[in-house]
């Protein structure tokens, strides 16, 4: 199992690099590798190239792109490598390079830091050659022994020595043995796709909520398709990739499609393999009560029912305020503190915290179209401040009701220009805020990396941004009762356009109705009793 650090953030569920023709054979009856277990037709210990020492990363690709000669490029054409998406729909360019959110902000200005995380070496300026083949890194999702690691600060590349990390913590990082690394990948994993995916945000758990360390060996209580003891799923089960193009993005939700798109089909390649539909169709009951549950699912989610709450084994951070950096204890000093159930609550360098267990989501009408407020986006400070916006209503014919969670923060804006602005976070520099907790210095730095204007004056705004709830599938006992949502107060009573029977009622006219039917029933009664003793006086006339 890794052990992973904060900062580490994203990397692509991807599948095996196509196989290579293996070499011959001298000997048929030499004793089996420590690999010849394995599914794929290539023994990488056998690889004459391999056998060697390697002295960095971009070394090993260039020895993995001797064989694999269509991958770097395949890579280089990916979000993954990009950080950038252009949205079909709202025709917005999204991605890390352009996204300001509520957790660590901005990549830009922080790059060292920040692509600890990306698939290539030495992305540690706006200077980075997007290119250059041997900067993709194939090992970050393709080590099986558990000894490569990306540390925040070297700009994408592992420790070539041996280092302590995080500084002044005594702690010593071994550095990787590039050579035994190479000659034992394989498909990827949960741990190499967690890697980041798990550590998004800063930390175990900190920004998705249904992703987190406990998918790297999950029980079927907290994830019905992971299940070390069942399904047994990795990322790429669903997540089904060819050439290297990972399916799925939080940019563009597919919220649903025809049970005709099954992508899980030999032979199909329309839609979105990383759906339920893909695999369970648009009518995924079979049961006494299939039509009924059915008809549900044309306007709820999957994930609405059979996700009931997310961060079931790991809290999640619910709350990130900036506005209180640079507090000092009584001796002038940065500080942290923890709550009752030992999570950071407060870091001088970063601000305030909160943590929550088996959060249950807010529910929205979503029809995969999100609209994001950009860093050059015009603000209105007097109101929260939706970094990205779930569009759908409940008359569109699109929009299904979904699970997200609301993560809340507050977070510095431009006072002159009303827009959010980009700062220097992390860095041994004096205008690097965790340096010297100097707000000005910090966003004057990070607006003058990305050639924006800033005016010279700054405060905080609330703002808020959702995530889709899509992980973490419980097993269908644990999926929500009817009397979860058919009862009031209801799970989705704060979503528009539903009519829910059993939920919605006035005291008033529920009683005056109790009352008729009541009425009714003595009628009856009444009516019945009459006709029997008419019936027996006649019988005795």
């Amino acid at each position: 199992m890794l052990t992973r650090y904060a900062g580490m953030l994203l990397v692509l569920a991807i599948t095996l690099f196509p196989a290579v023709p293996a070499l011959a054979a001298a000997d048929t009856q030499a004793a089996p590798s420590v690999r010849s277990a394995s599914k794929s037709t290539a023994d990488h210990a056998s690889f004459k190239i391999l056998q060697q020492e390697f002295k960095s990363g971009p070394e090993v690709t260039r020895a993995c792109l001797t064989c694999h000669t269509e991958a770097a490029k395949q890579v280089l054409r990916s979000k993954h490598w990009t950080w950038e998406f252009l949205n079909p729909t709202t025709q917005q360019r999204l991605g890390k390079k352009h996204v300001i959110n509520n957790f660590c902000t901005a990549v830009p200005s922080n790059y060292a830091f920040c692509t600890a995380c990306h698939v290539g070496y030495g992305w540690k300026d706006q200077n980075f050659d997007f290119g250059a083949q041997e900067n993709v890194d194939c090992l970050v999702c393709h080590d099986t022994t558990g000894s490569y690691r990306k540390l925040p600060g070297l700009a994408g590349h592992p420790n070539y020595q041996d280092m302590e990390f995080p500084p002044k913590s005594g702690r010593i990082v071994k550095a990787p043995d590039l050579g035994k690394v190479a000659r034992a990948v394989g498909k990827t994993s949960r741990d190499t796709c967690g890697a980041c995916h798990f550590y998004g945000g800063g930390g175990d758990a900190v920004k998705h909520g249904d992703l987190d360390s406990s998918l790297e060996q999950p029980g079927k209580y907290l994830d019905v398709h992971m299940a070390k003891d069942g399904l047994n799923f990795t990322c790429g089960t669903c997540h089904l990739t060819s050439g290297h193009d990972v399916p799925g993005s939080r940019y563009a939700v597919t919220v649903a499609q025809s049970d005709t798109a099954r992508m899980h089909m030999r032979g199909r390649q329309e839609g979105n393999p990383a759906t339920c539909e893909s695999c369970h169709g648009d009518k995924p009951h079979q049961h006494r009560q299939a039509d009924r549950l059915n008809s549900h699912a044309r306007k709820l989610a999957c994930q609405t029912c059979h996700i009931p709450e997310f961060a079931r084994a790991k809290p999640t951070k619910m709350m990130w305020d900036w506005s209180t950096v640079g507090r000092m204890d009584k001796d002038g000093k940065p500080y942290k503190l923890k709550d009752s159930s030992g999570y950071e609550s407060y870091d001088s360098r970063k601000g305030h915290f909160a943590y929550e267990s088996n959060v249950i989501p807010k529910y929205v009408w979503f029809n995969g179209e999100i609209n994001y407020t950009l860093r050059e986006t015009k603000l209105d400070p007097s109101q929260v401040i939706q970094i990205n916006r779930f569009e759908g209503s409940p008359d569109d014919g699109r929009s299904k009701v979904w699970p997200i969670k609301r993560f809340v923060g507050k977070q510095p804006y431009d006072i002159g220009n009303n827009q959010l602005v980009v700062f220097h976070t992390w860095g041994p520099d004096d205008s690097a805020l965790w340096t010297n907790f100097n707000w000005d210095k910090a966003i004057e730095f990070g607006m003058r990396e990305i050639g924006a204007e800033y005016s010279g004056q700054f405060a905080f705004v609330s703002t808020e941004m959702s995530w889709p709830i899509t992980h973490m599938v419980a097993p269908k006992e644990d999926a929500l009762a009817c009397k979860q949502c058919h009862t009031a107060p209801g799970r989705l009573d704060q979503v528009p356009g539903l009519y829910i029977p059993g939920r919605h009622g006035h005291a008033l006219l529920d009683t005056l109705g109790w009352s008729f039917a009541g009425l009714a029933l003595l009628g009856v009664i009444a009516h019945g009793a009459g006709r029997i003793v008419t019936s027996r006086r006649k019988e005795e006339q």
